[in-house]
């Protein structure tokens, strides 16, 4: 198979493990304590996937905006975007 279209570098491998440990230890979490859904601050029914899928959603804007705003020291965006789902899980 030839993956030579796609611009496979260090970091986009990185970024495609990271998400595929994520989805994998939130499967693991699910069977070792099932999940409930939970109302935080934004008042609906949210469940760890749904808490998931927001974080990584606001971790990609967050991203583009440092992109737009500041340039390509991602870093620090890659910090603020753990902090960003770190909150996600606890409040949200």
């Amino acid at each position: 198979m030839d993956l030579a279209w796609m611009a496979w570098t260090w970091p986009t491998g990185i970024f495609f493990i990271c998400i595929v440990t994520a989805l994998v230890a939130m499967t693991v979490w699910d069977r070792a304590v099932p999940q409930t859904e939970r109302a935080g601050v934004l008042g609906i029914l949210t469940t760890r996937g749904d808490r998931l899928f927001i974080s990584l959603l606001g971790s990609g804007w967050i991203h583009l905006i440092w992109l737009g705003v500041v340039g390509p020291q991602l870093w620090i965006a890659s910090i603020i975007s753990v902090v960003f789902a770190l909150c996600v899980f606890r409040w949200v």
